[in-house]
């Protein structure tokens, strides 16, 4: 990047500096061949050291004056040729100069540079995001939000700039350029030793492809994680071990049908993977026998239909443009649905559910209001396209609402933030609805009104050092002893072991008296205050020797200090 830099710099600079030279050697070259005479009549020549002096302060304007002696007519007439040749000259040179300094590429070099220098200087993780859309930015929010570190590149300049203007925890470097060039993701931190994950969140499918095939060529060990919302580039990123490949339609598309088929199973994935500081509240329950009237048929409605399809609704599909999306192979109708007529005559004031899937804002809200209209019963879904209309469709009030990159961006920060969590889901996919519902009841007992937070952690020296050292010292700790008040023994805390993972394997809700090994990792969830109190079983020794009471042990600076006092001291 500087062997760039210095190269543009002397292309652009390489006639103005040899004007320079000319100039200034021909001034020089005059003045010592053209005579003088001294004040005795004597002739004389200057030197090329006082020629040399006497035309850099000449060219420059500065004008101290002739020397060694005062000119004669002769010298004065030759430097009046030159001092009107060297300004010329350094007139050019420094227009020329601005000129280059206003370039755009030196610009985008000097700006590359900076950004490869300061990433380069980075000495905690990061995540290197490909894409400031909505995504990228609600995302950057979160991490830097919890102290994380982030790299940004993006193409479009404006996106940029409102990074800036951002109030984030973290300073976060930006790049303007194309994504898809591997010296830009070089320049990022692709192979920064800190780098942890390479995020793909362009809106672009190609883009997020290309970012994914040059971060796992160029640096295989490095967590990828991208957007696509086509099945058939899902799939070629899926053939690479890409290790995350998000669709916003087909993951909403599940829990719809999640929703519909098991609603305690949608209530948990609402309350565990809330915001903190979220209310708790169980959602409408959407029915599922009736008819739904879907208004669109693109890729968020065929995904949409691909998983309600087996289930007890009937499926009424509404497209205005069946000659690009296709239709499907039940029952349709041609339209937008933002006509009455066409509501009515697809059932509006029969029908039990509402899906508003266009990708259009206007439409979707279109939809709903004269839907409600018809029949103020319905069960509403809608899709919001961009965030500038959340006042909108907040003030719409549908039961459900589809935000593709608020999707992602959640999705994306449960599998940074808690891994666990995003397994513990996978897991519970397969337990029936009655476990679910169980669970529920239990999260709603411990919990008062907020959603609960979720954490984890390991049975290892960053996690948990109060452990280890008790395993050390022979102590059996089980999972009811984690459930202690350090305060209290005696009362449990208001928290749930969601999910115990120990070795390959993986179980959920594990009994109370399950002994733990070194290397085991834990999901939790509850209170805040459950939260703090459970850590200080978990990095004091002595606050953990009284929840299991044994001794309190002597401090780490007693210990090292022990073996080198004399023996009376020692008890």
């Amino acid at each position: 990047m500087i062997d760039n830099i210095y190269f543009l710099i002397l292309r652009r600079m390489r006639k103005p500096l040899l004007a320079l030279v000319v100039v200034y050697s021909i001034a020089v070259f005059g003045l010592v061949l053209v005579p003088g005479q001294d004040s005795d009549g004597n002739v004389w020549h200057m030197g090329f050291f006082h020629a040399f002096y006497f035309v850099s302060y000449m060219a420059t304007t500065i004008g101290f004056g002739e020397l060694p002696h005062e000119f004669s007519d002769a010298q004065r007439l030759w430097t009046i040729f030159c001092i009107y040749a060297t300004v010329t000259v350094w007139l050019y040179s420094v227009g020329s100069l601005i000129a280059l300094l206003q370039d755009e590429n030196l610009q985008r070099a000097l700006a590359e540079g900076r950004f490869a220098g300061g990433v380069k200087r980075i000495t905690t993780p990061f995540f290197l995001i490909v894409g400031y859309g909505q995504t990228g930015r609600d995302l950057v929010r979160a991490l830097t939000s919890e102290g994380r570190r982030a790299v940004v590149i993006d193409s479009d300049l404006e996106r940029l700039n409102g990074l800036q203007l951002e109030k984030l925890r973290e300073f976060v470097p930006s790049l303007q350029a194309d994504a898809q060039c591997p010296d830009v993701l070089l320049s990022g931190g692709l192979r920064h030793p800190m780098c942890q994950a390479v995020l793909a969140l362009t809106s672009s499918n190609e883009v997020n492809l290309k970012v994914a095939l040059a971060a796992k060529l160029l640096h295989p060990e490095v967590t990828v994680i991208c957007r696509s919302d086509s099945n058939d580039v899902s799939a070629n990123m899926l053939s690479f071990d890409t290790n995350y490949v998000l669709n916003p339609f087909e993951i909403f598309a599940r829990y719809l049908r999640m929703a519909l088929s098991a609603h305690c199973h949608a209530i948990l994935n609402d309350w565990l993977g809330a915001l903190r500081d979220a209310q708790l509240g169980e959602p409408r329950k959407p029915p599922i026998h009736g008819r739904w009237i879907l208004c669109g048929f693109g890729r968020f409605g065929k995904a949409v239909y691909r998983e309600l399809s087996g289930l007890a609704c009937e499926l009424m599909v509404i497209e205005q443009s069946p000659e690009h999306t296709g239709t499907p192979p039940t029952a349709w109708m041609h339209g937008r649905g933002t006509e009455a007529a066409t509501l009515e005559q697809a059932g509006i004031r029969e029908a039990v559910g509402l899906i508003a899937g266009t990708d259009n804002d206007a439409n979707n809200l279109s939809i709903v209001m004269t839907a409600r209209a018809l029949n103020p019963e319905l069960f509403v879904v809608v899709r919001e396209n961009n965030l500038v209309n959340e006042d909108l469709f907040s003030a719409v009030k549908a039961d459900t609402r589809m935000h593709p990159s608020l999707i992602v961006a959640n999705r994306i920060r449960t599998l940074l933030k808690s891994p666990l969590l995003s397994r513990f889901f996978d897991l519970v996919q397969d337990c029936d609805e009655a476990w679910a519902c169980t669970l529920v009841s239990r999260v709603a007992a411990t919990m008062q009104e907020s959603a609960p937070e979720v954490w984890e952690f390991g049975f290892d020296r960053k996690d948990a050092p109060a452990l280890l050292e008790a395993a050390d010292l022979g102590f059996d700790i089980r999972l009811s002893d984690l459930l202690k008040d350090p305060g209290e023994p005696d009362t449990n805390l208001s928290a749930i072991i969601l999910l115990h993972q120990g070795g390959s394997k993986d179980q959920l809700l594990p009994e109370p008296d399950m002994l733990l090994q070194a290397g085991d990792r834990l999901l939790c969830c509850g209170n805040g205050r459950a939260r703090s109190r459970m850590r200080w079983n978990l990095v004091d020794i002595d606050v953990l020797s009284t929840t299991l009471g044994q001794p309190q042990q002597r401090g780490w600076v007693w210990q090292r200090l022990q073996p080198h006092l004399p023996a009376r001291w020692r008890t």
